[in-house]
């Protein structure tokens, strides 16, 4: 990096289950294959917060927000992919275009980040510093909840020039991760009963993905009142407070078969509520787990299911998305009115309520909440 630092502000976490402080940043040049962003929106994921719970470890302090969308203000050199002025998304998981599994189709498995430490840049670096000089990481080398960051070029997208950075951002990770996982991981087909657990970010865009792909029903469970008011918004046939509420509906619907696919989007899933969902779905049926949560080693689900029934237990990254081809094309279709990204942004925030913004996240009264870094 050269010696040229650009001032931040952004939301820092320096502990386990304190609160996200706002503080002052300072920002390197880009080095060689790096990108400056200014960032103008970005997303309240459930994954962030999973950081702050504990949930997932990192060196903290730590930069958070990784779902985010801005403008390309400089560009080290070797930068391809995109160029000053472009408006980019940004992604958590690097796509490098030419690793076994980017060439392969399947760059949500992009292996170029292997043997890099969680939160530190491509050379092994920092790329944030506190107001006091110490290097500090950044949630998925991004580091969204600063209004400036320096990323890798294969951690972005460019995206139509006309595109709002509000749609923009949300696609880049819970729109992607949820319609993916209903359409590429659980494979729904026309005529398909299809179970949503967790109605946020994520959740409804499975049954945004769900409904597109043709299925007949599509059931969510939420114990929040306000998600399932939200959810026949975008597709949902039938809605229900809690599981047990729910398998008479389901029952009656597929004849006691149990659903074709489930899909897990839950805030903190374990393995009782995947042997449940796994319990729902009925023979040569899917069950998709696209949350993160505890990491034990128990999964309640009978083995007999697998070789009587043919069930499939199966995971979900980014939607089992290719996000450079994906992410243009799904803001295509929210520009021709066949996907609802405005109708998910329940408030906009600014930096400084950024807990605020968790508050809500943790009362169910958002289905996405977005921080605006300039208003």
């Amino acid at each position: 990096m050269g010696e040229t630092m650009v001032k931040a502000r952004g939301a820092v976490i320096h502990g386990v289950g304190e609160k996200w402080s706002v503080e002052d940043l300072q920002v390197g040049d880009p080095g060689p294959g790096e990108v400056l962003v200014k960032v103008m929106a970005t997303g309240i994921c459930h994954s962030d917060d999973h950081v702050v719970r504990g949930d997932i470890r990192a060196e903290l302090p730590q930069v958070g927000g990784h779902e985010g969308a801005g403008i390309v203000e400089k560009v080290g050199v070797g930068v391809t992919r995109v160029k000053v002025g472009d408006r980019v998304a940004t992604l958590f998981v690097p796509v490098c275009g030419s690793c076994r599994y980017c060439a392969a189709g399947r760059s949500y498995l992009c292996e170029s980040t292997a043997g890099v430490r969680p939160g530190y840049a491509m050379d092994g670096t920092l790329r944030f510093q506190l107001a006091d000089g110490h290097g500090v990481t950044a949630t998925s080398s991004l580091g969204t909840f600063a209004n400036y960051l320096v990323c890798h070029e294969s951690q972005t997208v460019a995206v139509p020039d006309s595109t709002d950075f509000t749609a923009a951002c949300l696609v880049s990770c819970g729109v992607l991760t949820g319609w993916g996982a209903a359409v590429n991981a659980g494979d729904v087909r026309p005529g398909d009963a299809v179970l949503v657990l967790g109605a946020g970010g994520v959740g409804m865009n499975v049954v945004q993905g769900a409904r597109h792909a043709g299925a007949d029903h599509v059931i969510v469970v939420d114990p929040s009142e306000f998600a399932r008011s939200q959810a026949p918004t975008f597709g949902a046939t039938d809605t229900f407070a809690s599981l047990d509420d729910a398998r008479p509906r389901i029952e009656e619907i597929t004849g006691g078969r149990g659903v074709d696919v489930s899909v897990i989007t839950v805030g903190r899933v374990n393995g009782d509520i995947i042997g449940q969902a796994f319990d729902l779905t009925g023979k040569a049926g899917t069950c998709v787990v696209a949350s993160l949560g505890s990491t034990d080693k128990h999964i309640a689900v009978n083995p007999r299911d697998f070789s009587n029934r043919t069930k499939t237990l199966t995971g979900s990254l980014f939607g089992n998305c290719n996000p450079v081809a994906d992410i243009p094309r799904l803001l295509g279709m929210h520009s021709a009115g066949r996907l609802k990204l405005d109708e998910l942004v329940t408030r906009t925030y600014r930096l400084e309520q950024i807990n605020e913004a968790y508050d809500d996240l943790h009362a169910g009264v958002n289905i996405r909440g977005v921080i605006l870094h300039e208003h």
